[in-house]
């Protein structure tokens, strides 16, 4: 994907930022949902899962940056009913980019119909290389973020000393 492409994409991304009064920057789940692609609600949260814990595990707090909202929307037959929504803070969409550049890579490779891992990689890195600047020209430098430790590790973790409390209750003290 060439680098217009992805600025067309960013900017339908960022037109459908909103604010709070207090003037803090937010997208709806549901509405970044479509323009990524994602038809299905239940998988799309599933995908917000990850950047949750990220977020967590780096000492924010994912309330903050992913408190879950209602809003009305009208069904089928025009009548409104209360729907389930995340609402994102810049913080939640960045751990995006990368899954963003991938999707993108994913979206042409089928439509070009690229056969080959040369053409594939290539189109994957121009797409990075394309969301970096992306992100720079929005003054955020990646490299410039913490590290954070790798989420597998920590659900590991979080896994074993939930069974470790659960042989010793005592440890919870």
């Amino acid at each position: 994907m060439k680098s217009e492409i992805i600025q067309t994409l960013t900017t339908t991304f960022e037109a459908h930022a909103e604010h709070l009064e207090t003037g803090v920057e937010f997208w709806l789940a549901r509405d970044l949902q479509y323009l990524l692609g994602y038809t299905k609600w239940e998988n799309f949260i599933t995908v917000i899962g990850k950047p949750k814990t990220a977020c967590g595990i780096s000492g924010h707090e994912v309330e903050h940056h992913f408190p879950d909202v209602r809003k009305m929307v009208k069904i089928g037959s025009g009548t409104p009913r209360e729907s389930d929504d995340v609402m994102l803070t810049r913080y939640a969409v960045l751990p995006k980019a990368k899954d963003f550049a991938t999707e993108i890579t994913i979206h042409n490779a089928r439509q070009h119909q690229m056969g080959s891992e040369n053409d594939v990689s290539n189109e994957h890195i121009t797409n990075n290389e394309a969301a970096r600047k992306t992100l720079i020209e929005r003054g955020i430098r990646p490299e410039s973020l913490p590290a954070e430790e790798d989420i597998k590790k920590v659900e590991r973790r979080l896994t074993s000393e939930e069974k470790k409390s659960i042989k010793n209750p005592e440890t919870l003290e």
